[in-house]
């Protein structure tokens, strides 16, 4: 059966290759939001099966998840190993919090595999990567297609190569900006392509500070040690935080749906920024 979405701190997520799970507990106890393992990218084809097997294993036995949702990553459902994926996570008793779907190109895909979630009654969740042409043009469909969808990600290296541009700020913008008005149209989250130089914290910090301005919602890393900058991007200061609760406050005192905060003429429909910005700070402090 599928859960109601609940509004929770998505700002950052970090990738544990399938093939690497000792790396499991120390990403677990480096605390981001979201902690994936990929059985896609990371895993070479004739490795698949071997992490599948293992990562499986890992599951079964009941790892802590600490404060992070644990997700994993199954290769595009088009294909052999993608479905193997999906069956091996459905056999599971003990699961991980979501899937995370790539090269998702249709809502179709998504609304087939609602349709057979449901039937089996499983709880699993849905993080969606937007990084095709196709899906790019199909998101705003693609991110309403299912309740179980907690957020779409943005694939920028992929999306590079089918623009044929470089993978830079300035020529993926467009794509971003897509993505941000079919999220929020959605009233889902989404989470940012990793910022793959480790050496390069200060462009790290730009590219978050970037992404945060245009309300993106998170930003994946390769490290934990990028996971503090992205952290402190996406978190809300304690001037939003402070506002936040003085608009909600007004609302509540208020006969109609305007109200004048700090000389400003405030209209309802921003009471659901408001609310999302005390929701997540009250789960952070926790």
């Amino acid at each position: 059966m599928v859960e109601e979405q609940k509004i929770r701190p998505r700002r950052s997520f970090l990738f544990v290759p399938g093939s690497k799970l000792e790396m499991f507990p120390k990403a677990i106890k480096a605390g981001p939001d979201i902690v994936c393992i990929d059985l896609e990218d990371a895993i070479a084809p004739g490795h698949k099966e071997k992490a599948r097997a293992d990562t499986m294993a890992l599951l079964s036995t009941r790892p802590d998840f600490g404060k992070s949702e644990v997700l994993v990553r199954i290769n595009a459902l088009r294909g052999r190993d993608g479905l193997a994926d999906l069956l091996a996570l459905l056999g599971l008793t003990t699961p991980p919090t979501g899937l995370m779907l790539p090269k998702v190109k249709s809502a179709d895909e998504i609304r087939g595999l609602d349709e057979l979630l449901d039937g089996e009654g499983s709880a699993l969740r849905l993080q969606v990567i937007i990084e095709t042409n196709d899906g790019l043009g199909a998101c705003h469909e693609i991110a309403g297609a299912s309740r179980r969808i907690d957020s779409l990600l943005f694939g920028g290296v992929d999306m590079a190569a089918e623009l044929r541009v470089e993978p830079v700020w300035e020529a993926l913008l467009y794509a971003r900006t897509r993505l941000v008005h079919a999220a929020a149209g959605a009233g889902i989250d989404l989470i940012d392509v990793p910022y793959l130089d480790l050496d390069d914290m200060a462009g790290l910090e730009r590219e978050a500070a970037l992404c945060a301005r245009i309300r993106m919602t998170g930003k994946g890393a390769i490290h934990p040690k990028q996971l503090p900058a992205i952290e402190r991007a996406f978190t809300p200061s304690a001037a939003q935080i402070d506002y936040a609760r003085r608009i909600v406050a007004a609302f509540e005192d208020a006969e109609s749906g305007l109200v004048v905060v700090d000389n400003k003429l405030i209209e309802k429909p921003v009471l659901r920024s408001m609310y999302r910005i005390l929701s997540i700070a009250e789960m952070i402090e926790r």
